[in-house]
């Protein structure tokens, strides 16, 4: 994995903190309607999908037979005129949460990703294996990676969206 990316990871995740940092408790758990997300629930919603991305990886990694899958066009995330459905798994709880409980469980789910990344000697490795995305199918697992801050940042979008609803 390039420099590129880890820096993307880190500067993704600065963004969202500094988002979301100076937001009072009923700002964070504010619901628009009944529909929509609150600002705390996105940020659940980044943590429970990191968590699974970094399961899914390390699952890949460990397929004694992986196969390799074609890169898939995962820029389409970014895009926030397409609506995606979250698959249940990832689907934030009601809250509500606290600041605090909100970053902790963010920094959770980024030293568990980390841990497992860091201790590959071959980080190329990553574009050989796959394992299944439910939405783009056998993709490599650097692309899922890539997922991590690509994700993220479709939902800094989302918090700006709601951050003017408040």
């Amino acid at each position: 994995m390039s420099t590129s990316v880890m820096e993307n990871l880190e500067t993704t995740r600065d963004r969202l903190l500094k988002e979301i940092g100076k937001l009072s408790f009923d700002a964070l758990n504010k619901k628009p309607d009944s529909d929509t997300w609150s600002i705390a629930q996105v940020c659940h919603h980044l943590y429970l999908t990191e968590s699974v991305f970094t399961q899914a990886i390390i699952y890949g990694h460990n397929k004694v037979n992986g196969k390799k899958a074609e890169a898939r066009p995962i820029q389409v995330i970014a895009d926030r005129n397409q609506k995606i459905q979250a698959p249940e798994i990832v689907i934030p709880g009601d809250g509500p949460w606290e600041l605090e409980q909100i970053e902790e469980q963010l920094n959770k789910s980024r030293t568990l990703f980390l841990e497992f990344y860091n201790q590959l000697e071959d980080k190329s490795a990553l574009a050989e294996k796959s394992t299944k995305h439910p939405l783009f199918g056998y993709m490599p697992l650097n692309q899922w990676v890539d997922l991590i801050y690509l994700h993220e940042e479709r939902h800094i979008e989302q918090i700006q969206e709601l951050k003017s609803l408040l």
